[in-house]
């Protein structure tokens, strides 16, 4: 602290000032952030100091976009962009269980696997069974969070690693998908159920799409006032309201202009606006939620989180659960989007592209850091790449080759700004 800072802290104690002043901003050792400016500076701080957030892959989507757009000016035309986020969105949904496990310093590689299986027990049930398609869908979910709760009572009985376990699980389930598909191997959907016109023809009609907006900036401006309120009745300090309203009125205008420009081809998918609402749903209950605090905290030290009090294996069995969860609902949806169930299924770049999307986002692979945010931000840069390579007549190769770079530039990120982050005593 510089002699200027000190003078200021004492004659505020003479004053009787520092009284007045948030409990958090009082002790000289912490940085002082009070009103709007001091949040720009404390964001600049961060930064400096290795807490980069989502901010690489924003600034890399920017770049991404940029350069397909002037290569190629169709690839941000509307209906390119809505045919984008309405493929990605199975393999998004793939991630965001991803990003949970990683928050632990785990990893799941059967999530391919598990939503092919969801597939297969949809469309047995659905077509070869005749049950409603509400009934086969709740089945193969189901599945999902059965095979989660083994991998979890596997990780926490008998400390197996998660590695191997989903190692097993990627090999073991791919042999029961091919069995319960039998020797045709696969299982057409009819386009005319519901069912199928979910994923692929249901468009949210622009008013709609509009009051979602407006709802999604309330709920930004309710949550920050709220917990503003409960800490300043903590003696805490909060959040500036102008940053509050910024934050809000930012995303509300940014949204808009989204479902407006979806709404000049075909409009907002409602399987899309799923995935958003499940990043939001999980962001929130990460963020806001004891259980959310817990996920991090195991993932940053698992000894201290036990000393603690945090029951550490609840946690573990909830994520691996969730997990297999979110693959066995992405595996679903795809069915329904390619509207066919069968052995290719969860296969090729399914578990690849999840996982790479949850770290090119910027989840830490050491655990303990990322948003669920990252799976929505991760999966549009993969597909982005996908979509401009396809739009410029290049094959599989070149994707592959700039999907692995873009991998290794976030993990490299990450390790830099870990190593920042420790240099400043903040890892």
């Amino acid at each position: 602290m510089t002699d200027t800072q000190h003078n200021k802290i004492q004659r505020e104690v003479e004053t009787g000032t520092l009284s007045q002043t948030a409990a958090d901003l009082q002790d000289e050792r912490l940085i002082r952030s009070e009103g709007l400016g001091g949040a720009v500076r404390a964001f600049f701080g961060r930064v400096r100091r290795g807490d980069l957030g989502q901010l690489p892959v924003i600034i890399g989507l920017v770049v991404i976009w940029a350069i397909f757009t002037i290569l190629n000016p169709t690839f941000l035309s509307a209906d390119n962009l809505s045919n984008l986020v309405q493929e990605m969105t199975p393999v998004g949904i793939l991630s965001l269980g991803i990003v949970l496990v990683l928050l632990l310093g785990q990893i799941d590689l059967s999530v391919g696997s598990v939503s092919g299986l969801a597939s297969a027990v949809v469309g047995v049930l659905a077509v070869q069974l005749g049950l409603p398609y509400l009934v086969a869908i709740l089945a193969g979910m189901a599945v999902g969070v059965a095979i989660g709760l083994l991998y979890g009572f596997l990780f926490i009985r008998f400390g197996v690693p998660s590695f191997v376990i989903t190692l097993a699980g990627l090999l073991g389930f791919v042999g029961i998908q091919l069995w319960i598909l039998g020797a045709n191997g696969s299982i057409n959907i009819p386009f005319q159920s519901w069912f199928t016109q979910f994923a692929f023809a249901w468009f949210l009609p622009p008013w709609l799409a509009y009051v979602l907006v407006l709802l999604a900036g309330l709920g930004i401006l309710y949550g920050d006032l709220s917990r503003s309120r409960r800490r300043h009745h903590a003696g805490l300090s909060s959040t500036p309201l102008s940053l509050t309203l910024i934050k809000a009125i930012t995303l509300v205008v940014v949204l808009g202009f989204v479902a407006w420009y979806f709404s000049t081809s075909r409009g907002t998918g409602v399987m899309f606006t799923l995935f958003v609402v499940l990043v939001v749903l999980m962001d929130f209950l990460l963020m806001r939620t004891r259980w959310g605090r817990s996920i991090y905290a195991v993932g940053g030290n698992v000894e201290a989180a036990r000393r603690a009090g945090i029951r550490v294996n609840g946690v573990y069995l909830s994520v691996f659960m969730l997990c297999s969860f979110f693959a066995a609902v992405g595996g679903i949806l795809q069915t329904a989007y390619l509207q066919s169930a069968n052995s290719q299924s969860g296969t090729g770049d399914v578990n690849l592209d999840a996982i790479a999307a949850a770290v090119i986002g910027g989840t830490s692979l050491f655990g303990g850091r990322g948003r669920a945010w990252s799976a929505l931000l991760g999966i549009i840069v993969i597909f982005s790449i996908t979509s401009g390579l396809n739009l410029l007549n290049l094959n599989s190769a070149a994707r592959y080759v700039i999907t692995a770079i873009v991998l290794l530039l976030a993990v490299i990120v990450d390790s830099l700004s870990r190593r920042s982050r420790a240099a400043h005593g903040q890892a």
